[in-house]
């Protein structure tokens, strides 16, 4: 996932370009608080479900109501769900922060997620926090809990430190 902020108004805006991220303006260190109904980051968060809880450069906390369009064949919520919040979260914050030192964008290189604790219906909650912060590239760690605290999955997101994201898939 991309994470290129549009950073103009208070909260998420949606982006002025075309497949970047959709974070709204990091004015200081602190968290943004995210009202309730903001929408998510794309179109793909907006499928899964996932509504925005803080934003910040130290931290991002998403939520997810768990639902059957969500689950795999045994009514459990599929892997891909818990990789997915896992590299929104991830690119979230790691955006936030690069966007507290200058332009620039943030792009996954890798997404290792672990499946602890099967979840059938309920509502989750990701929080992500960084674990490294450097020049070229940044390690997020995030952890999805379930309603009464337990934890369900945990991931790493690596991602690239980019001056744009202009030059991405393009032959």
């Amino acid at each position: 996932m991309i994470g290129s902020p549009a950073w103009e108004g208070d909260l998420v805006t949606g982006s002025s370009r075309p497949g970047l991220g959709t974070l709204g303006p990091v004015t200081d260190a602190s968290t943004t608080a995210v009202p309730e109904g903001t929408p998510p980051l794309s179109p793909f968060g907006e499928t899964l479900g996932e509504s925005i809880v803080s934003v910040g450069p130290d931290e991002v906390v998403l939520r997810l109501p768990i639902e059957p369009h969500l689950h795999q064949p045994y009514g459990i919520v599929h892997g891909g769900v818990w990789c997915s919040m896992v590299e929104t979260a991830a690119s979230m914050g790691a955006a936030a922060w690069l966007r507290t030192r200058g332009d620039g964008n943030v792009v996954g290189v890798s997404n290792h997620t672990d499946f602890l604790r099967a979840v059938r219906d309920g509502e989750v909650t990701a929080t992500a926090t960084p674990i490294h912060r450097g020049r070229l590239q940044q390690l997020w760690l995030v952890e999805i809990r379930d309603e009464t605290d337990r934890l369900c999955a945990r991931g790493q997101v690596r991602l690239q430190n980019l001056e744009s994201a202009e030059g991405l898939a393009r032959s």
